[in-house]
């Protein structure tokens, strides 16, 4: 009978600290952009890394139509995690363009916390035009397909050539036509990118196959107008985009993509998670090369990314803790650290 008894006990003092541990994980419900983009491959390799490394988190992929709404599902409550790019952060500090008239409908705050990747966008015309469009002001008045509407990629591209007077007519099409439209002159002109500063997108390659073309660089009054203005460029080897693009460097500007968590997660947490993707930027570029830029310089990315968006949305402090020991925060920063 004690015998019984001492192991009805010993069994429910099994299950109450069973359960105890079980509440104990908390589900972090990330977005992200939709199945088969760079985005939710990039989540799916990360989520895999802190699941094994964050035992009290259980962190749960969930794809989106694109990172946009990841960022608005974050603010209304929908997701804990988001895909947010910088270019994000500034149509939504600006109430402009796709965030247009959302704060009324924001429960909290969208916080930057982790800075992945960057992509890299710039301007190609048919080769039969390079003579024709010499810079990217030239697109000005000119029929330009810069993606697909609530793309990040359009956002980005159609800011930077507005910043430089590059105000053109934009034509929607479908991505498997834009080569062809490229090339018998439905348009002028059209956005390419790299992500990572290594890998063009699969469209791109598609339009390389409908249509010569060639790609269009600043020129150095643009480039430095570009500079005065905040943005960053970056030289491409043309090499990466596997045809002959007419020039000897390609010349783009990067935005910022990063999977960011909000101030319901502590401080110590989010530095947590810094480290831990530290610790294994071997392992996550070994499962996804859109990793590799991190792995060359995790500090210098978050730096760069941060610089972008800090007049757009506050720092997690768990960020600013890790850049700090890093060496690369910026003291004037201070006062755009989230208080938690």
């Amino acid at each position: 009978m004690f015998k019984h008894m001492l192991s009805a006990i010993l069994v429910s003092a099994v299950a109450i600290s069973a359960g105890s541990a079980s509440a104990q994980v908390k589900d972090l419900r990330w977005g992200t952009s939709a199945v088969g983009s760079a985005g939710h491959k990039a989540l799916v390799t990360l989520a895999e890394v802190l699941n094994r490394e964050m035992k009290d988190y259980r962190v749960t992929v969930q794809p989106a139509p694109g990172a946009i709404v990841t960022v608005k599902g974050y603010a209304t409550g929908q997701f804990d995690g988001y895909y947010g790019a910088d270019i994000a952060f500034y149509e939504l500090a600006n109430n402009v363009n796709r965030f247009k008239g959302f704060k009324s409908s924001m429960k909290r705050q969208p916080v930057q916390s982790f800075w992945a990747f960057t992509i890299e966008t710039g301007v190609a015309v048919h080769a039969s035009n390079r003579d024709k469009i010499k810079k990217w002001s030239d697109v000005a008045g000119k029929r330009m397909f810069t993606g697909p509407l609530p793309w990040d990629t359009r956002a980005h591209s159609e800011r930077v050539l507005a910043a430089v007077g590059g105000k053109h007519q934009y034509v929607q099409v479908d991505l498997s036509a834009a080569g062809s439209l490229l090339g018998s002159g439905g348009i002028d002109a059209m956005t390419i990118y790299t992500s990572g500063e290594a890998s063009p997108p699969p469209w791109l390659a598609e339009a390389s196959l409908a249509a010569d073309w060639a790609v269009v660089n600043p020129s150095a009054e643009e480039i430095a107008e570009l500079k005065r203005k905040g943005f960053s460029l970056v030289e491409v080897k043309p090499e990466v985009f596997r045809k002959d693009v007419h020039a000897d460097k390609v010349v783009l500007a990067p935005f910022y993509y990063g999977f960011h968590l909000g101030l319901e997660v502590p401080a110590n947490d989010v530095y947590r998670l810094l480290t831990i993707v530290e610790k294994n930027l071997s392992v996550l570029a070994k499962g996804n090369a859109t990793y590799s830029q991190l792995a060359k310089d995790m500090p210098g990315m978050q730096r760069r990314g941060v610089e972008a968006a800090i007049d757009f949305v506050p720092v997690h402090p768990g960020l600013a803790r890790y850049m700090r020991e890093k060496g690369v925060w910026n003291s004037k920063w201070d006062p755009r650290v989230a208080k938690q």
